[in-house]
């Protein structure tokens, strides 16, 4: 199948982490928006919900940012996977 070249403008620490995770699973980034596109074109549409959150979402989602320390950053994962 040919190829296209694109050009996209991204928020570089995003990018930089979504690059990061995608390593990690051993998937570049070029292959994770191939295969987004893909979904895209499979499902007709966006391959995951896109609404606005309703009013327990909003609560699950504020009491999920006032954890005290009881979550995993990538950093914690990084460390995880350099210490196997």
């Amino acid at each position: 199948m040919p190829k296209t070249q694109t050009t996209i403008r991204l928020e570089e620490n995003d990018y930089k982490e979504a690059r990061e995770i995608l390593e990690y699973i051993g998937m570049s980034y070029a292959q994770a928006v191939n295969m987004f596109n893909r979904m895209i074109v499979l499902e007709r549409g966006l391959p995951f919900e896109a609404k606005i959150p309703n009013e327990t979402t909003k609560k699950a989602m504020k009491e999920a940012f006032e954890l005290d320390g009881d979550y995993i950053t990538l950093d914690d994962l990084k460390a995880e996977h350099h210490a196997s």
